[in-house]
């Protein structure tokens, strides 16, 4: 599995520089984004993907197309991989809205209101990365690519790719031992074999912490 988290969005730039909420619902990528989404669908090139998930964040979805131009596969629009909903950012687009923006995908199995009121609990964060995890053991795919939108990712048998790391300092180091491979202005595209079978399942979705949004 491929976890890819989202390129620049509108909130990452004006929250990066002011560190206020600018109160931006489901921010679109900014031009530099954009960019650093066309890197990494470059880098995944050749990968051997069977499968595309995706948050039903814009800034998820608009990640997502220059990679599905290149690998034509199955796409899960899946709410499951969600924020933890601390900012307003994390604040979604309803289904009918969305369908418009991306009519090439399927959002009808959405509820109109997806994303949730207020910050998950850790307990509610460890459910929703256990139902995840345990979805994705059903699946017979023998890759996949998830985009997140978080700035933690880890604890699943992964390979971690991301197409910014454009949140705090804390956040765009990450964990010890990722490469950084300068793509595009301050984006950067790290990957990591991990093998982490019996780890501990909440870093997978933990998304946003306060002072530090992944979005």
């Amino acid at each position: 599995m491929f976890l890819l988290r989202h390129g620049q969005s509108y909130f990452n730039l004006h929250f990066n520089a002011t560190h206020v909420d600018p109160g931006i619902e489901d921010p679109e990528l900014t031009p530099l984004g954009l960019e650093q989404a066309a890197a990494a669908a470059k880098r995944l090139a050749n990968a051997a993907l069977t499968r595309i998930i995706v948050s039903p964040y814009t800034r998820a979805l608009q990640t997502a197309q220059p990679i599905l131009a290149i690998h034509k596969v199955p796409v899960d629009i899946l709410h499951e991989v969600r924020e933890q909903a601390a900012f307003a950012c994390d604040i979604g687009s309803p289904p009918a809205l969305l369908a418009i923006r991306f009519p090439h995908h399927d959002f009808a199995h959405l509820a109109p209101k997806w994303w949730r009121d207020g910050a998950e609990t850790t307990e509610e964060t460890i459910e929703r990365a256990n139902a995840f995890r345990a979805l994705m053991a059903t699946r017979g795919d023998s890759a996949t690519t998830l985009l997140a939108v978080g700035s933690r990712l880890s604890g699943s048998d992964s390979r971690r790719t991301e197409a910014s790391s454009t949140t705090s300092s804390s956040a765009a180091s990450g964990p010890a031992g990722f490469p950084k491979i300068p793509i595009s202005g301050e984006g950067r595209l790290r990957s990591k074999r991990a093998t982490c079978r019996s780890s501990a399942v909440l870093p997978l979705l933990e998304t946003n912490r306060v002072g530090s949004p992944g979005a």
